[in-house]
């Protein structure tokens, strides 16, 4: 799983029928400390995610397809979860 942050949404107008209806977003990948280490675009997954909160995604094809349980779905990355906190032993 990868930790990031949401920074922006995605709209298409023309698309895959499979994402007609669905939100998209684009998620800061981040490190344990915040530092961000790229992006990637990733399908909210029933989650709800917003603009600037951290968020749990699952990058692998098909792991993501079994969230949504459909093993045709054109899909990679999916919002499984937001963050509350992370807490680490000091």
């Amino acid at each position: 799983m990868i930790i990031g942050t949401v920074t922006g949404n995605i709209v298409s107008t023309i698309n895959h029928p499979y994402y007609t209806g669905k939100k998209m977003l684009v998620v800061e990948k981040e490190d344990f400390a915040g530092k961000p280490s790229g992006y990637l675009i990733a399908v909210d997954g029933g989650v709800n995610a917003g603009i600037g909160e951290r968020v749990l995604v699952i990058d692998e094809g098909n792991s993501a397809r079994q969230v949504v349980s459909d093993s045709q779905a054109p899909l990679r990355s999916i919002i499984v979860g937001i963050i509350d906190r992370i807490d680490t032993e000091a």
